[in-house]
Order: structure tokens, then C-alpha cells, then sequence
């Protein structure tokens, strides 16, 4: 048996050393055959001793089907990219990272910032993964989903043969970022004897990483290139070059392209040159992304409330095409703003067949002279390489006329045109309305009524009269088993469901709200400034103009919005159900304000071993401190565990205090 094991050992070592050569180096060494016979040997070996190690080959052919994805919740938060469209706006977001640098090097003389270097690399068109390994040994895998929580798919991943089982790097726990890829050759030789061949590689990926049966993603053969260590214990990098070093000499397959400029203008031309030779690549890419490489400056600047100010992403020039606009219909949304579709002939377009483009409105039909322009040619372009957009007109013959309604096409009441958009003002009697209203309010991003759908909304507003949010909560279970297509266990779910969102968060309630011309960001900033529903109910229009990216029209869309007695009366009917709508962290308002902790800010990093940062983070905030992710002058007190690397030394530059004793914070915290 020893010598079996012994032997295993070998030869996995083996193969998966000719796999990295010929996967990730392209340079194989051995022929396929001799790939095979040892190949062939270890199945034999594993057959007869009963055991597969960790990282044996054979874990990539595809297991059994599984039941379902299991979420997972990242380590660390995948952030999305701002996007820039053009070199004004690449040349705007460089002047907006240089003057945070220049205002930080202006107060901090002793210890300034390096000049900015970017670094460009290709932006990959895939499914974004996020790969844990532990002490080595991978133990997850899982899709980006919402940044925060995203899908397991670990049997999925396991099957591409360029991604490691196990790594070199052996002393904590680290998350890896990439994008799973199929490579358009890999593609044309599946496509040639596939029973349904396959439109482009971008959904080939992606729909392989996500099919609950291992052995069909085995069978498209992915690939996969990183570019990012997100989390990261035992081990920091003082610039993202060194980073990437850090991932080839784990063997991860890294795309060979990255360069480094000091000038963002000196960028120009190399972004010409690619988006000129996309298509001799043998992947899929739909632009570029620009990187500040030194870290401590990415600290520095930190994150908006959706993107890293650090970082952008630059768009190719979208893919076009001619097709006919058969016909125009007019949609109904929420907030009574009536919106044109256009239906047009099924055309292909970046490997996705387009039959339906949005046009913004009438303004927009004007503009690109389409008001008679129904049964002819027009341009249509997939914007960003995702929404389908009608750029104008491409046959001089004038069509069929796009008739613009008098009405709304839900309830029929008289439109009234603002600017270039028309509207429909019967909020109470619009049924499209309405069932948008509801739908919004119940979505995941806002009070999170699982199991709820636009369906869903749609029935209750048929069968049991509901017209506003706050009839939601009046509902029984006796109302919602008689719906159509409801039995008891799914009444009982919605039900439950219901009951639960009565805790969410007062920033998860504003954004639910639905408030004119603010949305999550303007939500959650609201909620954190005044922490108190009734507090923010009776703010002036100058008041709300005090706060940050809050301006006259914003300002008085919230003001007028809580003035209405209508939603006053939702809100009270809310509350009164027990809706609690209350700012997060409530157990610091409990705290002891005589803890040395009570109202300070604080900043981990680096790994607690007797603890981890987050059991750490929610003991901090019960005791009144509020924990942030970036170390400034406003820091009152700086935790660091085990391998901290770029915050502690930012901390120790501005002087800030800094624990280094985990014991100490273990008495701190009061559990000694």
C-alpha cells in the first residue's frame, strides 16, 4: 500500500507539472500518449488502493450531477469597475486619482505617495471566479454573484485543467480572482461535432461553469487567466507586478500581457493597437482595464460605494450591424415614466441574437430620425457589448410612422410630457405602475421578500386588492393560499417571508421606498447620516442639501417625497405592522459609552489567530466602535494581526495608535 501511495504521489506530481507546461506555458514537454499511459496508471492505482489525493488529475473529468448550488460569502468583496468610454473619460479618472494623491502627499510631506504607474491589462469576456485555497489546497470555488455572495461551484471549476488543485503558497488562507474562459479554437473544434452547437464563448463559459452537471463542463474544455488576490493571509504586496509574480510562481495561469506606463496618455496608442487586434487573440475581450500598481496608493484612494477608485475599466467601440425596426411598443414603469421598446428583425450581433433594443424616449426617436423609420434598415449597436441600442437610421426611404401615444397604455389616463420623456401621473390607479412599485420594494436589494416575483405582485394586485406596499403586510395566510397556482407550502413561505423583512435595515427601507431621483447608494447614505426614519422625514430641502453628492433636485425629490401624505400614511401603515426600519448596528446604541472602544474608529488587518476579523468587526461595533476597511488621520486605533502588511504601515506613518497584541484586544473585548 505504501509503495502504491509513493507511486501516486509521483505520478501526480508528474502529471500535473506536464499540465501547467502545456496549459498554462504552452510549452508541453511529453507527447499525448505518454500523457495518457501515465495518466491510465494512476486510475489503475486509485482503483486498487480506494484513494484519490487532493490534487489528482482525475478530479477534472466531472463528477456526479449536483443537486444545487450552495451560496458562498466571499472573504473580501469583488468590486465592479467604473468604465470609461473614451480617453477624455480615461483622461478624467487619471486627473481625479492624481489630485487624491496630490491632496495626500500635500498633508503627509514625510511619507508621500509615488508618482502614478498604471498597468494595463486585457479585460476578459467570461464568468468572473473566486477561487479559496487554504493552506495550499483549493476548497472553493464560486461565481462573483453580488460581490458579496456568489455561488459554489467548485466541482465545476475543479475541471479545467490550467487552475491548480493545490499551490506553493501554504501558510493561511488566500481568494483568487479570474475569469473562466473557453478559447474561441477550443470552441470551433466543440461546435464541429456538438448536437446543438454553441453561439459564442462567452455564454459557453459561463453556462458550463454554472450547469449542475460537472461532467458537461468538463466537456467544453475552459480555461481560465488571474489577476487578482483579493484576500490574503501570510502574505502582501507592496505593488500589483508583485502580485502577479506571486501567482505564477503558484503556478496560476497569468495572460502574459500586462504593461506599465508612467503617462495615461502614453496609454492611447497601445488601447488603439488592441482593440485593432481583438480579433487575432483566440479569447474573447471587450476592452482593457487601467491599474494604479502601487498598493499603498490604492489604499490611499480607497473605494466609492460601488468601485475602486484605483481602477477602471476602458470600453472597446461596440459591435454593429443593420437590421429592419418592425414595431414600437411603449412600456410602463414604476415611476409612471413611459419608455419606447423596439422590436426588430432577429439579427446576430457579438455572438447574441438581438430582437428587442430600448430607445430612451422621444427625444431619442427625434433625435436619431426614426419617428418614420418603421419596416426600414437601422444601425443597432450592443452598447458596452450588453444592451442592444438603435443608433438611427441606415435606408434614405421614409417608413411607417412610430405612433406616440396620447394616453397611457395601462390605465388609459391623459400623458404629460417633461422634457424629452412623457409620464403617466395616475400613480394610484396605473396597474403597470403600481405592480412595479411593489415588485421594487420587494427585490433583493431592497426589503428582500424571498420567493417574490413581478408574477407574484401581479396577483396580489388581481385577487386580493393590493395597491400599496403596506398591504403586504395585512396579508394572511387564509388570503394567499386561495391565489391561483398557490399551495400551502408556498403561501406559508411568502408569508414568512414577509414577516421577515419587517427587520430589514433602514437603508434596504429607503432604497424600497423608491424615492425620485435616488437610488442604494443615495439610500444607504441617507440611512447612515441621520440614522433615524422620522429624523430624515422632516428634513428641510436645505438640510438634505448639506450632504455629500446631494444637489437641488435630489434634495427636493426626497423632501417632497416624505411631504406627501399618501406615502406618510404607507409609512405610518408600515410601521404600525411592525416594520421596524431601523439604522444598522443597533447593539452599539446599548454600549457602555465608558469603554475606552465606545465611538472610536477602528481598522483591522493582518490575521487574527484567535479570532477572525469578522467575529472581530461585530464584537467591535457592539461595543459602540465603528470598524472601517482604510486607515486615515481620522483613525483613532489600528489592530494588527499576524502578516499586516500596507495598512500598518500607513497607520504608522500618520501616527495613528496600533494594537499588535491579540491578546490585549482579547482583553479589550472583555473575553478574559
Amino acid at each position: 500500500m505504501t509503495e502504491a501511495l509513493d507511486r501516486m504521489r509521483e505520478l501526480v506530481a508528474e502529471l500535473n507539472l506536464h499540465s501547467y507546461r502545456y496549459y498554462t506555458e504552452d510549452n508541453p514537454t511529453i507527447s499525448d500518449k505518454e500523457y495518457d499511459e501515465l495518466y491510465d496508471e494512476l486510475s489503475r492505482l486509485e482503483r486498487e488502493t480506494g484513494t484519490v489525493l487532493p490534487d489528482s488529475p482525475t478530479h477534472r473529468v466531472g463528477g456526479d450531477i449536483l443537486k444545487g448550488f450552495v451560496p458562498h460569502r466571499h472573504k473580501a468583496r469583488l468590486w465592479s469597475l467604473d468604465k470609461a468610454q473614451n480617453m477624455d473619460d480615461l483622461t478624467a479618472w487619471a486627473a481625479r486619482a492624481a489630485k487624491l494623491i496630490a491632496d495626500f502627499n500635500a498633508r503627509n510631506p514625510g511619507n508621500p505617495l509615488p508618482d502614478p504607474e498604471f498597468v494595463l491589462e486585457m479585460k476578459f469576456d467570461g464568468l468572473t471566479l473566486n477561487l479559496t485555497y487554504e493552506n495550499g489546497r483549493l476548497v472553493q470555488a464560486a461565481t462573483r454573484g453580488n460581490g458579496e455572495v456568489g455561488e459554489g461551484i467548485l466541482a465545476q471549476l475543479r475541471t479545467i485543467r490550467s487552475v491548480p488543485l493545490t499551490i506553493e503558497f501554504d501558510q493561511g488562507t488566500i481568494e483568487v480572482q479570474g475569469e473562466g474562459i473557453m478559447r474561441l479554437s477550443v470552441l470551433h473544434d466543440y461546435n464541429k461535432t456538438a448536437a446543438e452547437p454553441l453561439k459564442n464563448a462567452r455564454n459557453a463559459a459561463a453556462g458550463a461553469l454554472r450547469n449542475l452537471d460537472p461532467k458537461v463542463t468538463a466537456s467544453r474544455k475552459l480555461d481560465a487567466f488571474f489577476y487578482n488576490v483579493g484576500f490574503a493571509e501570510g502574505v502582501s504586496f507592496s505593488t500589483h507586478r508583485e502580485m502577479l509574480e506571486f501567482l505564477r510562481r503558484n503556478r496560476f495561469p497569468v495572460n502574459p500581457y500586462a504593461q506599465y506606463f508612467t503617462s495615461i496618455h502614453a496609454l492611447e496608442e497601445e488601447l488603439k493597437r488592441i482593440a485593432s487586434e481583438r480579433a487575432e487573440l483566440d479569447y474573447l475581450i471587450d476592452g482593457a482595464v487601467v491599474k494604479i500598481n502601487d498598493m499603498r496608493t490604492r489604499d490611499v484612494l480607497g473605494y466609492t460605494d460601488k468601485f475602486p477608485r484605483w481602477a477602471v475599466a476602458y470600453k472597446f467601440e461596440a459591435e454593429e450591424t443593420t437590421t429592419v425596426l418592425e414595431s414600437v411598443s411603449w412600456e410602463v414603469g414604476r415611476t409612471g415614466k413611459i419608455t419606447p421598446l423596439a422590436r426588430v428583425q432577429a439579427v446576430e450581433l457579438a455572438g447574441v441574437t438581438v430582437q428587442n433594443c430600448t430607445l430612451n424616449n422621444i427625444g431619442d426617436i427625434e433625435r436619431k430620425n426614426l419617428r418614420h423609420a418603421l419596416g426600414t434598415r437601422v444601425f443597432i449597436r450592443r452598447s458596452n457589448d450588453v444592451i442592444p441600442e438603435i443608433l438611427g437610421k441606415a435606408d434614405e426611404e421614409e417608413g411607417a410612422t412610430i405612433d406616440v401615444p396620447a394616453v397611457c397604455p395601462g390605465c388609459g389616463a391623459p400623458l404629460e410630457q417633461r422634457g424629452a420623456h412623457l409620464f403617466c401621473n395616475n400613480k394610484l390607479g396605473c396597474k403597470p405602475q403600481i405592480v412595479g412599485r411593489i415588485t421594487h420594494f420587494a427585490s433583493r436589494d431592497c426589503m428582500d421578500i424571498e420567493t417574490f416575483s413581478g408574477k407574484t405582485a401581479e396577483q396580489l394586485y388581481d385577487e386580493l386588492g393590493v395597491r400599496d406596499p403596506a398591504d403586504l403586510y395585512g396579508l394572511t395566510f387564509d388570503d394567499v393560499v386561495k391565489l391561483t397556482r398557490f399551495g400551502e407550502k408556498k403561501a406559508s413561505n411568502l408569508i414568512d417571508s414577509i414577516e421577515k423583512s419587517k427587520s430589514r435595515e433602514l437603508a434596504a427601507f429607503l432604497n424600497a421606498l423608491g424615492i425620485p431621483n435616488t437610488g442604494k447608494a443615495t439610500a444607504k447614505m441617507l440611512a447612515e447620516h441621520y440614522g433615524d426614519l422620522d429624523q430624515l422625514m422632516a428634513a428641510s430641502v436645505e438640510e438634505l442639501m448639506g450632504l455629500p453628492d446631494v444637489g437641488g433636485i435630489v434634495a427636493e425629490s426626497i423632501a417632497g417625497f416624505f411631504r406627501d401624505p399618501l406615502m406618510q400614511e404607507s409609512i405610518s401603515r408600515m410601521r404600525a405592522a411592525g416594520v421596524k426600519a431601523e439604522a444598522a448596528r443597533p447593539a452599539a446604541a446599548s454600549a457602555d459609552p465608558g469603554h475606552p472602544l465606545y465611538g472610536k474608529t477602528v481598522v483591522l488587518t493582518g490575521t487574527l489567530t484567535r479570532m477572525g476579523r469578522d467575529e472581530a468587526s461585530k464584537r467591535l461595533e457592539a461595543l459602540g466602535a465603528k470598524v472601517s476597511g482604510s486607515v486615515s488621520k481620522k483613525t483613532d486605533l489600528v489592530i494588527a494581526g499576524e502578516s499586516a502588511g500596507s495598512k500598518l504601515e500607513k497607520a504608522r506613518s500618520l501616527g495613528v495608535p496600533v494594537l499588535e497584541d491579540e491578546d490585549e484586544l482579547v482583553k479589550l473585548l472583555g473575553l478574559e
